[in-house]
């Protein structure tokens, strides 16, 4: 059995709250190790009366061994999502098994450019992507478009405002929006996803992930635009 198939006692370590909803929770996972960006785990829990309950999330963050970071939304009447954002405990343990996934992944030996689309806490595989990019230096061109509710739901600000050379993010704010922004509030558009750089001409690889409505609004619209279907990646959560 591979070691991404076992399933690897883990030990919360940290869990901060990184928006009214949401917290971003890393786990010390001995055994655990060669993750790259873009790729998710399944997290087991266990009751005191054995009832079982798993559940996969994205890797927010990548390049350490035996750790795993996520970032955790409340669902409405989730589970799992309602424990982990509401109960959980330093110290507490779970059990994970991974890092799984290969299609959805950023290598940093690509060097072409990158269009990341989020919605929500569809952010955290896309997250990793750009501090991969960081951590190695690479030369690639990046940008985010984020889609969220309201400024309070954005995941790291301070951090998305500070990419570095060559990445920039673009928020779009669906509900509300700060005082002095041009663009209206409401869903990402066409106008959203076109910057010189990162136009079908360019050919960059495409990542979309978010909710199952959200994915495909976006991929209608890319396709649209004349990215090809080939090179746009997708990913998406739902509660279970």
């Amino acid at each position: 059995m591979t070691g991404q198939a076992l399933w690897h006692v883990a030990t919360v370590v940290d869990a901060p709250r990184v928006a009214p909803t949401a917290r971003a929770i890393t786990l010390s996972v001995p055994g655990f190790t060669d993750a790259l960006a873009g790729q998710h785990v399944d997290l087991r829990l266990t009751a005191a009366d054995g009832y079982q309950a798993v559940r996969s999330y994205s890797l927010a963050e990548v390049g350490t061994d035996e750790r795993v970071d996520l970032l955790v939304d409340r669902v409405p009447g989730g589970e799992v999502s309602t424990y982990l954002v509401d109960d959980l405990r330093v110290g507490d343990q779970m059990e994970v098994r991974g890092p799984l996934g290969g299609y959805f992944v950023w290598r940093p030996d690509d060097v072409g450019p990158v269009l990341l689309v989020a919605g929500g806490s569809g952010v955290a595989p896309l997250l990793a992507m750009l501090r991969a990019r960081r951590t190695v230096g690479s030369a690639a061109p990046f940008r985010l478009v984020y889609s969220v509710r309201t400024p309070e739901d954005v995941f790291f600000p301070d951090e998305l405002d500070d990419t570095g050379p060559g990445a920039t993010v673009a928020l779009v704010f669906t509900r509300t929006a700060p005082a002095g922004r041009s663009r209206p509030t409401g869903r990402i558009t066409k106008d959203d996803l076109a910057a010189p750089g990162f136009d079908p001409a360019d050919a960059p690889l495409v990542y979309v992930c978010g909710s199952t409505g959200f994915v495909e609004t976006v991929a209608g619209l890319l396709i649209d635009l004349g990215h090809d279907p080939a090179r746009v990646r997708t990913e998406r959560f739902g509660g279970a």
